[in-house]
């Protein structure tokens, strides 16, 4: 929960660097947060007809559109590529899965030109 927390907490903060485990724990609390608002809808009958998903789920959504594009930009960062490089999704199945590998993707050790490495290790070494 420390992850998603920290993750909240640079909600907008496009720039610096990205664990994986603060990328993929913000990614799972922000799910586990979805089913309890489509649970929560379901439960106070204000779903939309049919779908099974209200304005709780609506409202999760739109409430993590923001913080899920700066850890991911920051993410981007930590192994070294521009936030830009988000776009790559646009390419049908190709992208998704090359973004895919970049998130699972250890970062760079020691500073690049986004900053300090998050986990401490190598910062001492010059950029290059």
């Amino acid at each position: 929960m420390d992850y998603f927390i920290s993750a909240m907490k640079n909600y907008a903060t496009f720039t610096g660097r990205a664990r994986r485990s603060e990328y993929w724990f913000f990614y799972l609390f922000y799910f586990i947060f979805l089913v309890l608002a489509v649970i929560l809808d379901n439960l106070l009958g204000i779903t939309i007809e049919d779908t099974g998903i209200g304005p709780l789920y609506f409202v999760s959504i739109l409430a993590m559109i923001i913080p899920g594009l700066a850890v991911t930009v920051r993410r981007l960062h930590d192994v070294g590529k521009s936030g830009w490089f988000y776009f790559i999704v646009l390419i049908p199945i190709i992208g998704s899965i090359w973004l895919l590998v970049l998130m699972v993707t250890d970062g760079q050790p020691g500073r690049n030109k986004y900053g300090k490495n998050p986990k401490g290790i190598g910062n001492e070494v010059a950029l290059s």
